[in-house]
């Protein structure tokens, strides 16, 4: 592999990476709805 190829990997690696992290970390701070808290109306 070139350097720009392993450069680019690692680039991309650290967005899907940082990404799932970012979501993690806000489902977190802010949980889902339970199903069984939702109104009715919006079911």
């Amino acid at each position: 592999m070139t350097t720009s190829a392993i450069i680019f990997m690692i680039i991309s690696m650290l967005l899907i990476w940082g990404g799932l992290l970012a979501a993690i970390l806000h489902l977190r701070k802010h949980p889902d709805i339970p199903m069984s808290e939702l109104p009715k109306d919006h079911v």
